[in-house]
């Protein structure tokens, strides 16, 4: 059995990024209900040496958007790092989503083995696809989305892993 490149990217992209969006709006209505300043909850970090929530959320969406346009062969659409207010990253979110669901299932598909290069920390690196995706894209992508959910949790906002996670 041979795994879909797009199922195993676009679609999990899609639907993690709305559920993403979803916490984001609980947090505006916590921020609402209990009168905190909702830039409290944007500029939050876990830890001082720890990117903030807004940081987290575009890292996200930027993990997202270039992993389905290197796959597909595509230009990276460039969305300007501004978004300080939670509405602002639900709009970034919005972006990223309609750019993810733009690509179609056959300009990912077969990507297996299309070579993908990178730099990282000035240094290139070279993938193919299927490493590319696995082993890189999806984790940084899963570890930005439940970072800035970590942000969020520890900031008091009630959500719970059914957030993180959504709907079946």
């Amino acid at each position: 059995m041979t795994i879909s490149m797009y199922q195993a990217s676009a679609p999990r992209f899609v639907n993690m990024l709305n559920n993403l969006s979803a916490v984001l709006e609980k947090a505006q209505a916590h921020a609402d209900a209990k009168k905190i300043d909702p830039m409290v909850l944007t500029a939050a970090r876990l830890y001082p040496d720890m990117l903030p929530l807004m940081s987290q959320v575009r890292i996200a969406c930027d993990n997202a958007k270039g992993a389905v346009a290197r796959l597909a062969g595509v230009d990276i659409p460039k969305h300007e790092d501004t978004e300080q207010t939670l509405a602002e990253l639900k709009a970034r979110i919005a972006k990223t989503v309609a750019f993810v669901q733009s690509i179609q299932p056959a300009q990912i598909d077969g990507s297996e083995n299309r070579e993908i290069m990178l730099k990282l920390g000035g240094n290139e690196v070279k993938f193919d696809g299927m490493q590319y995706l696995l082993g890189f894209a999806l984790p940084n992508f899963y570890f930005h989305v439940v970072t800035a959910y970590d942000i969020l949790r520890h900031n008091g906002i009630e959500i719970g892993k059914r957030d993180y996670i959504g709907k079946p």
